[in-house]
């Protein structure tokens, strides 16, 4: 309740429903959300789709990721691809809020420690300077200020710039990663006994955030959980 109140002191004047256009405070309004944003039982380590009931995928109870535990608030699928489409590469950074607010109610419902550092995945110098902007760094920055918490877009570092992993097979994306993160060097005592938060846009075959995990555990951090707006659904991740 406390999350939905500072939100929704932000979001008080007029906006057009990205979705069914129709006008209200919201730049997403609340039956657009009720309609595609279900509460669906998710895979605590990976959060994919499961059984109602089940706490873990057959996939992390075989084969877990690196990253302890994951959070995300929807499928990546209608509506919600397009508006990350739109927020990711065409600069529609009026979606951040509504986006971020999804993940924070997605948090309110969950039995989640508060986070203590959030960091986003970063980009490639050259991507970030194609772009303008880093997608995850804006949702991260908006999550801290709402839960009063650390985010930092500089100590986890982008060091090799990537294909995109959506031109990729789903098995060719871990070694497209592969190498491409460090931790800043001057700064790798701060990770010491963490606890660290990675915040991302969507996640597919979890490769992107794994690669990132790996990396984070090597220089120190004690654990490292996951948070992204978007899971792609099994059947589109495979």
């Amino acid at each position: 309740m406390l999350l939905t109140c500072l939100l929704d002191t932000v979001a008080t004047t007029p906006s057009q429903c990205a979705v069914c256009h129709d006008w209200g405070t919201q730049r997403v309004c609340a039956l657009c959300v009720a309609q595609f944003a279900p509460v669906l039982p998710r895979c605590g380590r990976c959060a994919i789709e499961v059984p109602a009931g089940a706490a873990l995928c057959g996939a992390c109870l075989t084969d877990p990721p690196p990253f302890e535990r994951a959070l995300a608030a929807v499928d990546y699928a209608h509506p919600w691809d397009s508006l990350i489409t739109q927020f990711k590469f065409h600069s529609a950074l009026d979606l951040a809020p509504p986006l971020t607010r999804r993940l924070l109610d997605t948090f309110g419902r969950s039995a989640e420690p508060a986070p203590a550092l959030l960091l986003p995945i970063p980009l490639s110098a050259a991507r970030l300077r194609e772009r303008g902007y880093n997608q995850a760094w804006e949702l991260a920055r908006r999550l801290a200020r709402v839960l009063n918490c650390r985010a930092d877009a500089s100590l986890l570092l982008r060091v090799k710039d990537t294909p995109h992993q959506l031109a990729l097979a789903p098995d060719q994306r871990a070694g497209n990663v592969r190498t491409a993160f460090a931790i800043e060097p001057r700064r790798r005592a701060e990770l010491s006994g963490a606890t660290v938060t990675l915040v991302d846009d969507v996640m597919t075959t979890g490769a992107t955030v794994s690669e990132a995990a790996r990396v984070l555990l090597q220089a120190g951090a004690a654990r490292v959980h996951v948070w992204v707006v978007a899971r792609t659904p099994l059947d589109d991740a495979a």
